[in-house]
């Protein structure tokens, strides 16, 4: 396998084990032609929406370049455009997972525990604009921004009342 498999693979798995932590149900689509590679549903919400459910674009890179406030991320313009705007039923995000450039460092095993290295950042297109780029937009993602059980929950929760963070 690839490195370009193994970082897709890696991802996934990545995502749907935040997903477990947070009691979400995830799932895959038949087809990626949407730029949809996970689906994070919740369940039993009490207000606004029953079922809430949020969409992810999973990339995942050994390059971490930015600044110390930012990862820039070089985006294909189809992933640009399918992610971001506000005609569509369920929110949208980019996670990118940035790993280490040897994968044998990606999952580091000890006796009583295991640590999956770098991190994760997430990001919402929504109200990012019309580009004349024609293959790749550049975007910068605030560190800040990193994916956890507690962003997670938060995404969901801004699901939950219909608003896009």
């Amino acid at each position: 396998m690839d490195n370009s498999q193994k970082k897709e693979l890696f991802s996934k798995a990545f995502v749907k084990a935040l997903a477990a932590q947070s009691g979400f149900r995830s799932a895959e689509p038949d087809v990626d032609d949407d730029s949809i590679d996970v689906i994070v549903r919740g369940r039993g919400y009490r207000f606004g929406i029953r079922n809430p459910q949020f969409d992810a674009q999973l990339k995942c890179t050994a390059n971490n370049d930015g600044e110390e406030g930012f990862l820039k991320f070089s985006l294909s313009l189809k992933n640009y455009n399918d992610l971001r705007g506000d005609n569509i039923l369920c929110p949208r995000y980019l996670f990118v997972l940035v790993v280490p450039e040897d994968c044998q460092e990606w999952l580091v095993h000890h006796s009583n525990f295991s640590i999956i290295k770098h991190c994760c950042y997430w990001f919402s297109l929504r109200s990012m604009p019309t580009v004349e780029n024609r293959t790749s937009v550049t975007i910068k993602i605030p560190r800040s921004q990193r994916l956890t059980s507690e962003s997670m929950l938060y995404l969901m929760e801004m699901a939950n009342v219909m608003e896009m963070a």
